[in-house]
């Protein structure tokens, strides 16, 4: 990998790190955890009717929902970054080969080749 697309691809992943920490603050709030930060979905208070009442469960259950999944953008975006400042990002975590330039490209966050990604994909 050439520095310029690292510096690039670096530089892309930390804009994605804060939206994504943004994002999460919005709906969450960040708990100290052993190894690091788990966040927990706010409940939100629209009123005391019934009908309120049902609103903020159905929120409260969607916020739980996107919640882990920008966690776990976050942390294959924190992976992503700790990649690349220790030389090891571009290499699929399977077969060591170099992941094609242009799924990381598409995908930053890639940490296998398409061939062991589908291998993966249909439990082989």
């Amino acid at each position: 990998m050439s520095k310029n697309f690292l510096s690039v691809t670096k530089d892309k992943l930390k804009k994605q790190q804060e939206k994504i920490k943004k994002q999460l603050a919005e709906i969450s709030n960040r708990n100290k955890r052993k190894g690091g930060y788990s966040y927990e979905a706010k409940f939100p208070e629209y009123g005391r009717s019934e009908d309120e009442n049902a609103n903020e469960v159905a929120d409260f259950a969607d916020s739980i929902s996107l919640g882990k999944s920008l966690e776990n953008s976050l942390v294959e975006t924190e992976l992503a970054l700790k990649k690349i400042d220790s030389n090891q990002y571009g290499i699929c975590e399977i077969c060591k080969k170099k992941i094609n330039r242009k799924r990381l490209e598409i995908l930053p966050t890639a940490r296998y080749c398409l061939n062991c990604k589908n291998k993966r994909k249909n439990g082989i």
